[in-house]
């Protein structure tokens, strides 16, 4: 996926904002993300992605027993899982599970609050592509859901 994006013609400077705290977040632990590339989407593409100004994509990787937390995107985001097994439960508490070389499509918005665990051995690696609605941050911290409590 980073290969296809890096040859295209979308690779100019995005700017993203610093994500803000939320109370009664839950909190990320032994997540590291690096950004591999960034840049503006064409105006006639953006009406496919959500209308979204922008894109990133990182790489992010959860160690062994480590949690993303609970949060939601404000645009679209998908991804591909590289390496080890990606535990995913969504609002409704129900874990989908993602191994490598399976596509995680998430949508947009604060009803789709979910978190991203580890509960394997080894560490999950994942290269993400967020699709960034303007002036928003790639996530925002959210409360667990009350299933989840």
């Amino acid at each position: 996926m980073h290969r296809l994006l890096r040859g295209s013609p979308v690779l100019l400077a995005a700017s993203i904002a610093m994500i803000p705290a939320v109370a009664g977040a839950t909190p990320s632990s032994g997540v590291t993300a690096q950004t591999l590339t960034q840049g503006d989407i064409p105006a006639v593409l953006a009406p496919f992605v959500g209308g979204a100004k922008s894109f990133v994509v990182r790489e992010i990787t959860i160690a062994p027993g480590g949690t993303t937390g609970w949060h939601f995107h404000d645009g679209r985001v998908m991804g591909v899982i590289r390496q080890g097994v990606l535990t995913h439960p969504g609002p409704d508490c129900v874990p989908a599970i993602y191994s490598a070389g399976e596509i995680i499509d998430e949508a947009a918005g604060s009803s789709n609050v979910h978190e991203g665990n580890n509960l394997g051995t080894v560490p999950v690696v994942m290269d993400v592509v967020y699709f960034v609605q303007e002036g928003k941050p790639l996530f925002e911290d959210a409360p667990a859901p009350a299933c989840a409590e």
